[in-house]
């Protein structure tokens, strides 16, 4: 009987495990890819749907396209998770695992900020973007708010760009000057890890009349009387709020008793969990690097290599290395860059790249060899 590897969501993680167990095994390993949703998105593409940039069809990558060797897609909603027993129940059956990683990113929890659901817009979620890209073209004047509603959130630099590109956008629409745009992060500066970016994204933000507030998260919003309230109480007035929700692993993960402090406790090293062949990767597990897809995606490839490693009795297993680059809109179609580096020095450090219309074509190329390499096109 073949080993089965179980491999809850297809993000950037569970699709790159199971492509890499593939290419070592073939069909001589069994591995199950499940996750609720029909097709993979870039976190990024969010933000050209939302701005009118993309059409929603064209960003969508359709997991019933993955045609690897050993590899089975379910459309299934995990429902319960027994990690002693590596059995995990969906909507579909019961799945029975060998080794079990849990990929299953992390929810938004709108109900955490009162007024959110009633009175914002959340950019984080495809359905969110483009629910914004019918909202946006009827503001046409007042103050626009992008707000974090809490920390950790995914993709760090994202709600920067939301605010340069919605700069960009009201510019276009020649109606920049009716608009007041304002940026709420519980950050001090936007990009911790590196400096440099912060500044870049600062000058940026001073060049653009975009107001940075800083040191602050969106406690609530008050939808009645159009104000936001910061977490010491502060309002700001707005006419548009686009907000970043606070996360929580999904209540399925919670409830298997995996979590601690909210998240899956990882080896940040191996992404071993307390549970013997159980890993957790990405956005779900507490690693110690932000939560972004090019993070998770080199976790996986970390516990790929080790399954790979134990099935072949042997051989290289690797370390994770907590390294990442993010690549972020500065708008003006131009993008820059940011490689971090969280493990190797005694704090994080983050090296920056210059905007530049090479790195817009280093950014396609990441998604396009992604796309070739994950679903064959």
């Amino acid at each position: 009987m073949n080993t089965r590897v179980l491999v809850l969501g297809a993000g950037f993680g569970g699709l790159e495990l199971a492509t890499t167990m593939s290419e070592a095994f073939g069909d001589a390993v069994d591995v199950t890819l499940i996750d609720k949703n029909d097709a993979f998105v870039f976190g990024y593409s969010k933000l050209d749907v939302m701005f009118g940039r993309t059409a929603p069809e064209a960003v969508r990558l359709r997991y019933r396209d993955i045609a690897k060797p050993g590899v089975q897609f379910l459309q299934q909603t995990v429902t319960a998770i027994d990690p002693e027993a590596r059995r995990v129940t969906t909507d579909g059956g019961v799945h029975e695992a060998d080794f079990l990683i849990v990929a299953l990113g992390a929810d938004y929890d709108l109900d955490a900020t009162p007024g959110l659901a009633e009175g914002g817009n959340e950019f984080y979620s495809v359905q969110g973007a483009e629910r914004l890209r019918e909202v946006l073209p009827t503001f046409s004047q007042g103050r626009a708010i992008v707000g974090v509603c809490g920390a950790p959130f995914k993709c760090p630099p994202a709600p920067s760009e939301a605010a340069l590109l919605l700069h960009d956008y009201l510019s276009e629409r020649g109606i920049r000057d009716d608009c007041k745009i304002s940026f709420v992060i519980p950050f001090e500066i936007p990009i911790p890890p590196s400096p440099d970016t912060s500044r870049a994204l600062l000058e940026a933000f001073a060049e653009r009349d975009i107001e940075f507030v800083s040191g602050h998260r969106v406690s609530s919003l008050d939808p009645a009387r159009r104000v936001v309230v910061l977490d010491d109480g502060t309002e700001l007035p707005y006419d548009l709020f686009l907000g970043v929700p606070k996360h929580r692993a999904p209540e399925v993960v919670v409830a298997s008793g995996m979590t601690e402090d909210g998240y899956v406790p990882v080896s940040s090293r191996t992404l071993e969990t307390r549970f013997p062949g159980v890993y957790a990767v990405g956005d779900v597990a507490t690693v110690g690097v932000p939560k972004a897809g090019v993070f998770s995606e080199r976790q996986a490839g970390v516990v790929a290599t080790a399954l790979i490693s134990k099935l072949r009795s042997g051989g290289e297993s690797g370390e994770y290395d907590g390294t990442g680059s993010c690549y972020i809109e500065f708008g003006a179609g131009r993008v820059g860059r940011v490689d971090v580096d969280f493990f190797s020095g005694p704090k994080p450090t983050g090296t920056f790249q210059e905007p530049s219309r090479e790195l817009v074509a280093e950014k396609r190329h990441f998604g396009s060899s992604r796309s070739a390499r994950w679903f064959g096109h």
